[in-house]
């Protein structure tokens, strides 16, 4: 074996040019490959970090009608009840589960204000003890709730950046005073969604989703939520899940629970419905990888091609050395290591042919996702797969050459000069 790699090594470096020209379509197959994997698989982290919220592995589950969600500024909907304590509790304890807030909320408030400074579109919240570690914030400046803020009715508020830089242009938001439908609540802190990582927006689906970084978000405990809304609202829920692959049986588990606290009936009835994002993000990765898909067939046929100028390469590799196959086969050498030698031969030089081709691909990728801005993740399992892939390619259509080498009439052999 070790001798039928030398003679390979030999017979390819002999013949430099040739080899490099015969192992351009394996090179361009193969770049072309890992330059469409690596951008594929960038893109799904992106879409995947995107929908998710790049790491809090948040599952909400709200309040739905006719596959909509329904919005409270049409009044509390008949037959929702509270959920209770016992539902609570039992949501908390679901397995991959790491934490689960409930609360009151409305996606659009324009009765904002701070002095003459009016928050648009404000997303306002009544939150639990668990809000803040369950969706991902954390406290920049000032403090968050005590436990006093969540037991008695205090009007107090937390906001983000958005609302602090709306509200609060030139001042300090921490301590401020704030009105919200004219009654006045303090500020104690603001707030940020954990981590450095940010949502790519880049349709109007994603502009729906993460719209309340743009308008900002108002928070209150709670126990203050009936100052300016109603008692006993339904209230939507939150649940953190440890791992990404847990959040859809997680979402559908809770909102089974949440149910229960739902008794309406009629032509088209409320229920607590869970927001899949890592389907909606499945979605759209399959979307993206259907294009994609069609620029793998132009790669694999690059590949063919490549594969076709190998085996006529090796036909012509087999017609120059007619004598040396017909003097080693007079000199007692067998079909089986004659074959062997031209078949390693061939492999030798689509493995070569194959490890070129990754390294043009990773730049390739690499400069793609530089003038483009597509992102761009190099896969491990498709450079193993495009090396092999390339050696098999050359066994596959080294085989003709190979078997026509070994099958050759060693005195007829001897006689071609």
């Amino acid at each position: 074996m070790a001798e039928n790699f030398r003679f390979a090594l030999q017979s390819i470096l002999s013949h430099k040019m040739r080899s490099i020209l015969t192992m351009l379509g394996v090179i361009i197959g193969i770049a072309s490959i890992i330059a469409i994997v690596s951008t594929i698989k960038g893109t799904n982290e992106q879409i995947m970090e995107s929908m998710i919220g790049a790491g809090n592995n948040n599952v909400t589950v709200v309040l739905s009608q006719g596959g909509e969600p329904y919005y409270m500024d049409m009044g509390t909907p008949q037959g929702v009840h509270p959920i209770t304590d016992e539902q609570k509790a039992e949501i908390r304890q679901l397995e991959g589960a790491q934490d689960a807030t409930f609360y009151y909320h409305r996606d659009y408030s324009s009765e904002v204000r701070a002095g003459e400074n009016l928050l648009d579109s404000a997303k306002l919240y009544g939150i639990d003890q668990h809000f803040l570690n369950t969706r991902g914030y954390e406290v920049i400046d000032g403090m968050p709730f005590v436990s006093a803020d969540y037991a008695k009715i205090n009007k107090v508020v937390m906001i983000d950046e958005a609302a602090a830089e709306v509200l609060f242009p030139s001042s300090e938001a921490v301590g401020s005073t704030i009105e919200i439908s004219g009654e006045p609540f303090i500020v104690t802190g603001v707030i940020r969604k954990a981590g450095d990582k940010q949502p790519v927006i880049e349709t109007l689906d994603d502009y729906l989703t993460y719209y309340e970084e743009e308008y900002g978000a108002i928070l209150m405990p709670q126990n203050a939520w009936p100052i300016i809304y109603s008692f006993d609202e339904p209230e939507d829920c939150a649940v953190r899940a440890d791992e990404v692959e847990h959040m859809s049986k997680l979402g559908r588990e809770t909102a089974k629970i949440m149910n229960r606290s739902v008794s309406g009936t009629g032509d088209d009835p409320v229920s607590y419905k869970a927001e899949d994002l890592v389907e909606k993000a499945k979605d759209q990765q399959e979307l993206a990888a259907s294009t994609n898909n069609l620029l793998l067939w132009v790669a694999g046929i690059a590949l063919l091609v490549g594969g076709i100028g190998v085996m006529n390469i090796m036909l012509v590799s087999v017609t120059e050395r007619t004598s040396e196959i017909g003097l080693k086969k007079a000199l007692g050498a067998k079909k089986k290591r004659i074959l062997f030698q031209f078949l390693t031969e061939s492999a030798m030089l689509t493995s070569m042919g194959g490890v070129l081709g990754v390294i043009v691909g990773i730049i390739l990728s690499k400069i793609i996702s530089a003038l483009t801005g597509t992102p761009s993740a190099i896969s491990v399992p498709a450079i193993l797969l495009g090396v092999i892939f390339s050696m098999v390619i050359g066994i596959v259509f080294g085989l003709l050459p190979s078997v026509k080498a070994a099958n050759l009439n060693p005195i007829d052999a001897l006689r071609r000069e």
